[in-house]
């Protein structure tokens, strides 16, 4: 499944771009991300709790950000497991300035299997959507 967004934010790249790699701020800007623990330079454990179509279930993963160019871009890389199935993903943001603030647009990609695949693909694609723009609007609010 594939995901797009932009987003327009009141701050300058470099504050977004910071706030985006802030293992704090992502945990409190990702739905239902109960711990986000640093493992390495720009490796960090998590344990999530999210449901998709009345699939709930406790996920534990590796988040990694990658080919980071301050402040204009970086790929964040996750995946995790669970009851209900994996999910595995890869996300291009990049940061522009526009005007007084800076617009991120971001691409992502994403896989799941077993237990939560079987709900249907437009069901996640819609849930993964759901939970992109919310997260892109948390991390505004932080700003």
């Amino acid at each position: 499944m594939k995901i797009q967004a932009t987003h327009e934010y009141n701050a300058p790249p470099e504050k977004v771009f910071t706030a985006l790699i802030d293992p704090a701020v992502l945990q409190k800007c990702i739905e239902g991300c109960e711990t986000m623990e640093k493992t390495g330079e720009d490796s960090y454990d998590a344990k999530l709790k999210i449901g998709v179509a009345g699939i709930k279930g406790n996920y534990t993963g590796k988040v990694r950000i990658a080919e980071k160019k301050p402040p204009e871009s970086f790929t964040l890389q996750a995946e995790g497991n669970g009851a209900p199935g994996w999910v595995k993903g890869t996300a291009k943001i990049q940061i522009a300035p526009k005007g007084e603030g800076s617009e991120l647009q971001c691409d992502a990609d994403g896989q799941a299997g077993g237990l939560i695949a079987a709900v249907g693909s437009r069901l996640i694609e819609a849930a993964g959507k759901k939970m992109l723009k919310d997260f892109l609007r948390k991390i505004g609010e932080r700003l």
